[in-house]
């Protein structure tokens, strides 16, 4: 009978303490103005023993709950993209997670990790615009905000929508790794225009400089840039719309309808544009719809639909002006059309507890259409004679995808991250003048491992991704980073941090280098490797105070099999084969400062020395053996200020380029693009409390320069309207 009396005693007392220590626990996450904030990645962890208890997503509303925690009291951290990491001790109950928003190097970045993460501690250098900053700058285009992200170099045609390519550090416009709300958007083997994509709807741009490979596959050699869209996050439905107008005949219209209704949250949206242009046959329409969808399954697992649309129409001048000098004729009926349909369904999952798993199904479907139908007998040049000719260049290119993510955190100081991806590339090349269009297909799988460990002051990121491809075959990449904080500081001085990384890149041949156009007499190689890039890096970073800090980075980028044309004079046929390497280095200082709730600072210099290694099938003195890469300036620079206020708000940018190499190819014998400082500046005042005033103005000191030689850019353009807030919480 004592037996029994103790047995059931002992009992009693187990359940006793695991109850007192079973705490349910809601955590509710909320900007500086107490809006929610969703995809906050938070962590609980036990007092005193660092325990790491659970791990989850905050929802549409911000808010995480935790059941059954086995511990009496529990701290819990909270990171979210673009605000400074936040702890907060708590108990059972609700707790409110008010963020601060912080300088860069202290932010939240969620380019490095399948959840948001700490950027100091990553090795990456990363910069982003976040809402506050899009709202002020009322970029049109994706264009008009990625030219004051640091290192970042735009090439321009001038025109509104005209193609724009990006370089970063040296490397090719194909080197980029573009992802639209986590979908690859760049064609197979990375070409991207920046000119056309709307900013509609978007609410964060995210640039990581380097090569990442390891996380994002092939093209990711120089940079990958995420740009997300907003999501719904109001009880009651609110209404956005606007409109606004300036000079070259500008019109532009939007509206959104986003909230939270029960499990559900949405964003739908939708965005008009038209402009004339500056000159002859310089107009422009864009029109852009999507939608962005959540529903909570349950408070662990939720689905995410993004669907978007787009539909372009562009006429191309051409060439024009070189250096001042007005010497040709624009094209009078050359145009350009796109149509792209993107959509993804994301399926996320927080258990056990630790895991996190996300399993991603996407479509992204681009149509480009470039038409000449008419031979203008005005454009000519002293070296070719008449160069207008009739075409018909096509491209439909369709990128499907399967991807799975997931995430594993040992504790505090450790986690794992890996995942596999599935692409099902297939498209149509080449000219309708000179059919029949080329048609390619791949098939390619990857997966990938990453292991961050942190160490007292040190930490380290070792990761590697094995990537069989249907063009190149098989291949692993490696990454490997190390930061040491050298000491906490005080005073002035209040951190230092050192950094270093080594890094792989890869990128696929384009379709047209792979399968051949064979209305231009080009042979197919479906025999082509992988162009890859080996990249190191090592910088420092200080803060001063808690408000400013600044960065340091010297990197050394190696470029190897480069693919490029060989033409055979026998059989005047051309064949896309590897032969080029390239070597592009230089130094690059970031500083970023919130002076203020109100005052945000943004600025960096950028040099770059670059050098072509090898070229033996060049015939050009621009790009043989020893000659610097092409729209590569070795000064460069970018500056932006935002004010923030709670019934105004003013931003001001600037954009300065050094001279580049670049050259006419018509024998006007230009061998340069001169250098020049863009200053765009933006402004809006709150009427009330939901109609707003707001003008901006791109190139606003009205100069004359071309960012690629030939195309000179549009003089100085206003733009003025007023936007509407209906509903809303």
């Amino acid at each position: 009978m004592r037996a029994f009396r103790l047995v059931v005693c002992n009992l009693f007392i187990l359940i006793f303490s695991i109850s007192a220590f079973s705490l349910d626990l809601k955590v509710r996450v909320a900007d500086p103005s107490s809006a929610a904030v969703s995809g906050a990645r938070v962590a609980v962890y036990a007092s005193g023993s660092g325990q790491l208890l659970a791990l989850e997503q905050s929802d549409a509303q911000g808010v995480v709950a935790f059941r059954n925690l086995n511990a009496p009291a529990v701290r819990v951290e909270v990171l979210a993209a673009g605000f400074a990491p936040l702890t907060v001790n708590a108990k059972a109950g609700e707790v409110t997670a008010q963020l601060k928003l912080a300088p860069q190097s202290e932010s939240v970045v969620v380019s490095a990790a399948p959840t948001p993460v700490e950027a100091g501690l990553t090795g990456l250098s990363v910069s982003s615009l976040d809402s506050v900053a899009l709202v002020a700058m009322q970029p049109v285009a994706a264009s008009d905000a990625v030219r004051f992200l640091p290192g970042v170099i735009l090439a321009d045609s001038g025109n509104r929508g005209g193609q724009t390519s990006m370089f970063v550090r040296g490397g090719d416009s194909r080197y980029n790794k573009v992802l639209l709300d986590g979908v690859p958007v760049d064609d197979p083997g990375g070409y991207f225009d920046f000119g056309t994509i709307s900013m509609t709807g978007v609410d964060r741009l995210e640039l990581m400089r380097g090569s990442e490979s390891v996380l994002y596959g092939s093209d990711a050699m120089s940079s990958v840039l995420q740009v997300s869209t907003a999501i719904g996050r109001t009880k009651t439905p609110e209404l956005k719309l606007g409109s606004d107008g300036g000079n070259f005949g500008t019109a532009h219209g939007y509206s959104s309808l986003g909230g939270v209704g029960g499990r559900f949250d949405y964003n739908l949206f939708g965005d008009v544009l038209h402009s004339n242009g500056q000159g002859a046959n310089d107009y422009y329409n864009n029109a852009t719809e999507g939608a962005n969808i959540g529903y909570q399954i349950a408070p662990n697992e939720s689905l995410r639909l993004h669907v978007r649309h787009n539909n372009s129409h562009s006429g191309v001048p051409g060439e024009t002006t070189f250096l001042g000098n007005r010497l040709l004729a624009p094209d009078s009926d050359a145009r350009a059309h796109q149509n792209n349909l993107l959509a993804s369904l994301e399926f996320s999952l927080a258990a056990p507890a630790k895991w996190q798993h996300q399993l991603t199904v996407y479509n992204y479907n681009h149509q480009r259409h470039d038409t000449d139908s008419v031979a203008d007998s005005w454009r000519a040049t002293p070296a070719y004679g008449f160069i207008d000719y009739p075409y018909g260049d096509a491209a439909d290119l369709n990128h499907f995808g399967v991807r799975y993510s997931g995430e594993y955190w040992e504790s505090s100081k450790a986690r794992s991250n890996f995942g596999y991806e599935f692409e099902d590339e297939n498209g149509y090349v080449g000219d309708t003048t000179a059919p029949p269009m080329s048609h390619g297909l791949r098939l390619n799988h990857a997966v990938y491992g990453e292991q961050f460990v942190q160490v007292g002051r040190l930490s380290a990121i070792v990761g590697a991704r094995f990537v069989h491809n249907e063009s190149f075959g098989n291949r692993v990449v490696p990454r490997v980073s190390l930061t040491y904080k050298v000491w906490d500081g005080n005073g002035a001085l209040t951190g230092t941090r050192l950094k270093g990384s080594y890094s792989e890149g890869i990128k696929e041949p384009r379709f047209e280098e792979s399968f051949g156009i064979g209305g231009y007499y080009i042979l197919k190689n479906t025999a082509l490797k992988a162009e890859k890039a080996r990249n190191l890096e090592a910088g420092v970073e200080q803060k001063f105070g808690s408000r400013v800090s600044a960065t340091a980075t010297y990197f050394n980028t190696l470029f190897r099999d480069r693919i490029d044309l060989n033409f055979n004079p026998v059989t005047f046929y051309s064949q896309y084969i590897n032969v080029n390497k390239a070597l592009a280095h230089g130094a690059e200082l970031d500083v970023n400062g919130r002076l203020s709730q109100a005052f945000q600072l943004q600025g960096s210099y950028m040099y770059t020395s670059s050098q072509v290694l090898k070229a033996p099938l060049s015939s050009s003195p621009f790009t043989q053996a020893g000659a610097p890469l092409l729209l590569r300036p070795k000064h460069a620079g970018t500056l932006l200020l935002g004010y923030t206020r709670p019934r105004y708000g003013l931003t001001l940018g600037g954009s300065f380029i050094g001279r580049r190499e670049d050259s006419d190819f018509y024998g006007y014998g230009y061998t340069h693009a001169a250098g020049y400082a863009r200053v765009d500046a933006g402004g809006w005042y709150q009427l009330t409390h939901r109609a707003t005033l707001y003008a901006n103005v791109e190139n606003l000191l009205n100069r004359h320069y071309e960012e690629v030689l030939g195309y000179p850019a549009m003089s100085a353009n206003f733009r003025a309207g007023m936007r509407f807030r209906l509903g809303g919480d």
